[in-house]
């Protein structure tokens, strides 16, 4: 078996393409909404915020992931440092939540971005198989088929595209940043960008902790490569690298898109909007080059499809290696590629294409991995206590603040969370008893 492994570009890309998709382009609108962050200061303030809790984040996993030395993200470190029980749990919501519903997600985001460029509505619908599928979750589907035939042929040819379909997405992203500053047909929102009273009342309210749940949604992506350590060339060196560098390209990358977005749109030309970028564009270019740019941007979101088919599969595929209930997931090909995994995933995608909501995947998907990465990023004094053998010897920078100040803001933006809406403590619980119950039932 001739066993091909990510470099280090792939593994950047990946945390970067993993990071940016369309929670960035989406929580803006949310933001303003009802005036909930009244001024940009706040809100440039909370992106940074974001970008300071991920980074804390990518301290932690650098040492949990260097000492579990396993792929599979929160399933291999959990199950080792936990309770296999916990580690199963973890991966079936990294499986069914984490990355599924977020390919999903992702895929129907391209089919809403392309759908303008044939002028059809997404009322359209056509019956395949007794059941009505509109054009938008066609187009998904076609997106999850494509980006899994490329890395069904293998972890160089999935590697390559995943570098090129990521630089793509940088440089519209770059694009969309500076455009509007060599551009006169338009007329800028002259939104003030200087702290005030306001702006330090909104710091320390409650809504301030609301809207932090949705930047951690476009932040969720920054742990992509620890699930593939496995695959990773000198992981010791390109794990810490990768997320960390990752991590911190993404955030400068999205407060300046946000400075942008601000500058170009007011807030009552924002307020609600799903698809902030469009907006913008459209404002700056006009509809029909914005229209252009949209359908580019489309093919951009790829890189995120692409990179959690690269990493969700490693944890359905830790699974098929611990359980062998599940062995048929741990098997690989001449090429040392996961194939059933792979499959597996684009099988579970596609259903959730099918019949999920996109609202839904996206509340989803903020709640139970941020409880799941708090568990892990608490890992760290599990192993500084224990004194468990750190395998790579990779630390954890900042220790112990930076891990406990990731701790106390997740739990903060949880806390809001759920005393906004108590029902959702309900439904993560209704999300994990399948778990419970497959974990019992694959063990006998």
């Amino acid at each position: 078996m001739i066993t091909q492994k990510y470099t280090k570009s792939v593994a950047v890309n990946m945390v970067i393409a993993n990071m940016i998709g369309t929670g960035i382009f989406t929580a803006i609108g949310f933001q303003v909404m009802d005036n909930a962050i009244p001024d940009a200061f706040s809100i440039l303030v909370i992106w940074v915020i974001g970008g300071m809790l991920s980074l804390c984040g990518a301290f932690a996993y650098s040492e949990v992931a260097s000492t579990v030395n396993r792929s599979g993200g929160e399933y291999s470190f959990l199950s080792d440092l936990y309770h296999p029980i916990l580690g199963f749990l973890s991966g079936w919501i990294s499986l069914i939540v984490g990355f599924s519903a977020a390919i999903a997600a992702l895929a129907l985001a391209i089919g809403d971005y392309v759908l303008p460029l044939f002028e059809v509505s997404d009322s359209y619908v056509i019956l395949i198989i007794g059941l009505e599928m509109s054009i938008q979750k066609i187009i998904a589907l076609g997106v999850i088929l494509l980006v899994t035939l490329i890395h069904m042929r293998g972890v160089k040819v999935g590697g390559i595209f995943q570098n090129y379909i990521t630089f793509l997405k940088l440089a519209l992203i770059v694009g969309i940043i500076t455009i509007p500053f060599f551009m006169n047909s338009y007329e800028p929102s002259q939104i003030n960008f200087s702290p005030s009273n306001i702006s330090v009342d909104t710091i320390f309210s409650m809504s301030f902790a609301g809207s932090l749940v949705w930047v951690m949604f476009s932040y969720s992506g920054w742990n992509a490569s620890s699930y593939i350590i496995d695959d990773l060339e000198n992981p010791k060196k390109n794990l810490p690298f990768s997320l960390i560098v990752g991590t911190i390209v993404v955030t400068v990358i999205y407060v300046l898109l946000n400075f942008v977005f601000m500058y170009v749109a007011t807030f009552d030309e924002l307020n609600g909007q799903p698809d902030v970028g469009n907006v913008v564009m459209q404002k700056v270019l006009g509809n029909d080059i914005a229209l252009v740019f949209s359908a580019f941007f489309s093919i951009a979101l790829f890189s995120g499809v692409s990179a959690m088919m690269i990493a969700g599969p490693r944890v359905a595929e830790q699974i098929g290696k611990d359980y062998s209930f599940f062995k048929k997931l741990g098997s690989k090909n001449s090429n040392g590629n996961p194939v059933s995994a792979i499959l597996f995933l684009a099988v579970i995608s596609s259903v959730l294409v099918v019949f999920s909501s996109f609202k839904d995947m996206i509340e989803y998907i903020g709640i139970t991995l941020t409880l799941f990465s708090i568990m892990t990023v608490a890992g760290v004094f599990i192993i500084r206590i224990r004194g468990v053998e750190n395998k790579l010897g990779v630390k954890c920078w900042g220790y112990p603040f930076t891990p406990i100040l990731f701790i106390a803001l997740s739990i903060w933006m949880l806390l809001y969370f759920f005393s906004s809406d108590p029902m959702k403590i309900l439904w993560c619980i209704i999300t994990l008893v399948p778990g419970f119950a497959i974990y019992y039932f694959s063990k006998k």
